[in-house]
This record gives C-alpha cells, structure tokens and sequence, in this order.
C-alpha cells in the first residue's frame, strides 16, 4: 500500500521514532489510550522526579509556568480564552461538572444523542429521576448521524440544554457538532459536546461549533496521560453553571456563613490533582498543534477508510462504521469468532484493539441490532504496511480460531 498525504514518509519515520511502543506492538487502540510520545513520558517523568527530589507541594509550585502552558495550549486548540478551561482528571469528570452544575427542574427537556455515551446517559437518568426533567433523543438520519432538522423541529421553550456526542466509542461516525451548535444558538439553550473521541483527531474550534461546555480526555487521541482531561465553558455561561463539588481551590470560605466561587472556569477543578499528568498534558496538545490538526485528521480519514476496505474484503467480517463523515475509529464483527476472542487472538500476536458492546452505546446499539464489535482505532502513527499485517493477523485468526 502506499502511505497516504498529507504526511512524507520520512516524517511518519520521525513519528514512529518518537513513540517507543511502535518497536513493541502494532497499536490499534488510539481510540481506547494512544501511545504517547516521548516528550510527553518525559515531561511527567520529569515532574514525578523532582517530586521526589524535592517534595509535592514544592514541585508543583515549580511547575506552575508549565501548567499555565498547559492551559494556554488547550485554548489555543479550542480557539478559546485561557480563564475558559479547567484541568481535569477525565473526560466523564469533566462532562459531570458542567451537566450537573446546571438547576435542571420539573418538564425541562434534555435533548441528547442516540449515539450517547453510557456514562453521559447515565448522568441525565439520574437527573431525570431527581428532578422531573425528561429525556429525548435526537432523531438520527439515515446515515447514522444526529438529524439537524429533527432536532430543529424538537426544540421549544421546555428545552434546558443539547447534549452530543461528537464521536461515538461505537464507530468512526463524526456527527455533525457545528449545526447543532447553530440550532442551540438560534435557541439560546446551552450545549454540551462531548469531544472524548475527536479531540486531537480533527480540529475543535469552539467558536465555529457554537458548543457552550465541551469535555475531553488527555489519554486517547491527544496522546497524553492517563488521568487527565480538560473542561471549556463559554465565558457568558461559567457564572451561571454551579459546580456540584465544590472544595478550597474551587472556592474561597470568606466568613462562617459564606465562600465565593472562582470567577473563571477553574471553579470547576479540585485542589487535588495529578500534575505531573497535567504538565505532560500540555506537552501532548502543543504536539498535535505542531504538527497541525488539519493534516493529523486528513491522515487518519486516509487510514482508516483504507483499513474498511480491507477489512470489508475478508471473508465473514462485517464493518459497522456509520457516517457520510468518518474518523480513524473502525468497528466490525466477523461470523466465525466473537469480539473478545478476536481481540485476545490479535493481543497474543501483539496486536492492540478494544471492544465496543452494547450497552456502552445501548440506544445505537439497539436500534442498529449491533453485536459486540471489536474496535480498531489507527493514529497518524500507524502505517498501510500495519494495515496489511493486521488484516493478515485477523484472517490467520478467523481461519484458526484455536
């Protein structure tokens, strides 16, 4: 195969060069956690012992210029405002905070996804049952993305907030985030985008998209830590959204009766956090943007439409990606061999990919009669040359399962 644009060779070379775990495995589980890259390993590994050099508290005052950086490159990926982001531990975190620091009531409306997440579901039938709010799902064209005019034709004044999943964990499907983002601006009803899956995949500008709170991790396609994440909140929405926790970093105790919350969306972060992580965090972003999310989304659409194909060729396998726009992330299921023995053959030949069942994305699952899928996510790290080995592992696998 010849590798695709907009990347040369000797660049993908230089890439690979930086990430160790390439030596190691083919890696086909970006969408789960990406390598990371030097830079990143070190930058924590650096932080953690200076830690140890020197204490905790004293290590993180140190730091303190690159943590700012860190948020300083997150804005700049988002097009936002530093004073709009907050430091998270996780993407779930991150997309807690901002839904449940809204006073949702009695007949509000929450419009959300079919495609939605299982965490994120969760989270709105627990404020369902706790106040009253009711739950609808957007509508889905037949492409399998979020209906634009469906939603249009739900909306009215009972709607407290849209929530999307930009990215579903389920497929490649890139739902349509900037339209929605007009519809929620059109209503003036504030939206919540979940970015887990497309952050560091594709460009998120958050003006453009219309997004009010976006939520995203560090691990997957950004290639940075586990146990990090990020928060935006609109500068006009951060001081009508009250954090469900609150602690002596979110908020001053200014008198026996009374505290004052953080003006900025810091409010939304704890005293408690892994910096190190933080630190690498950083360093994982200005990665990307270096080397430019434009070119980073237009690989992995190469790749990955290069993978269905293949795996569309062999002989069983089924591929499950909805979408007219696609991602790096490919599902399928084959008829001679369940998903989890599939992703235990191909781990033994060193081969990484997740799963995908049902309930993580029940409403899409259910209404596409999806099985367990196995999940192979590629980064612009990966390769054709890897696509071919992992297509030739697969149907050695399929062949003889035992």
């Amino acid at each position: 195969m010849t590798d695709p644009s907009p990347f040369a060779e000797s660049e993908i070379a230089d890439l690979r060069a930086d990430t160790p775990g390439t030596e190691h495995v083919l890696h086909f589980n970006n969408a789960g956690a990406a390598l990371p890259p030097k830079p990143v390993v070190d930058a924590q590994v650096r932080h953690i012992r200076r830690e140890s050099e020197i204490g905790g508290y004293e290590a993180k005052d140190e730091a303190e210029g690159q943590l700012q950086h860190t948020y300083q490159a997150i804005a700049t990926m988002l097009g936002c405002e530093t004073g709009e982001i907050a430091l998270m531990q996780n993407a779930t975190r991150a997309w807690d905070m901002a839904f449940y620091g809204f006073p949702f009531e009695h007949d509000d409306r929450i419009l959300i996804s079919r495609s939605a997440y299982a965490s994120n579901y969760i989270a709105a039938l627990q404020v369902a049952e706790r106040t009253g709010a009711t739950i609808d799902v957007i509508p889905s064209t037949q492409s399998g993305a979020v209906d634009v005019e469906g939603l249009e034709a739900m909306m009215d004044e009972r709607v407290a907030m849209i929530a999307l999943t930009h990215v579903p964990t389920n497929g490649g499907l890139v739902n349509p985030a900037a339209e929605v983002g007009a519809v929620a601006r059109r209503w003036e009803v504030p939206y919540l985008l979940d970015a887990c899956q497309s952050a560091g995949q594709m460009p998120l500008d958050a003006e453009r998209i219309g997004c009010t709170m976006l939520s995203a991790t560090g691990r997957k396609y950004l290639r940075g830590p586990r146990g990090t994440g990020f928060l935006y909140v609109d500068d006009a929405w951060i001081g009508r959204i009250t954090p469900p926790l609150l602690d002596l970093h979110a908020a001053t105790w200014t008198g026996p009766d009374s505290y004052d919350i953080r003006p900025d969306a810091t409010r939304f972060e704890t005293f408690e956090t892994y910096v190190g992580g933080m630190v690498g965090l950083g360093v994982a972003v200005q990665y990307a943007l270096d080397l430019g999310l434009d070119a980073i989304y237009a690989r992995l659409q190469d790749l990955a439409s290069s993978l269905r194909r293949r795996l569309s060729e062999v002989n069983g396998v089924t591929v499950h990606d909805a979408g007219s726009e696609r991602c790096g992330i490919t599902t399928f299921s084959a008829e001679q061999l369940d998903a989890e023995d599939i992703k235990a053959g191909l781990r033994a030949r060193d081969v990484n990919v997740s799963v995908s069942s049902p309930p993580s994305t029940l409403l899409d699952a259910t209404a596409r009669n999806l099985p367990t899928l196995v999940r192979a996510s590629v980064h612009y790290y990966n390769t054709p040359d890897e696509i071919d080995a992992f297509i030739d592992h697969l149907t050695a696998i399929l062949r003889d399962p035992s």
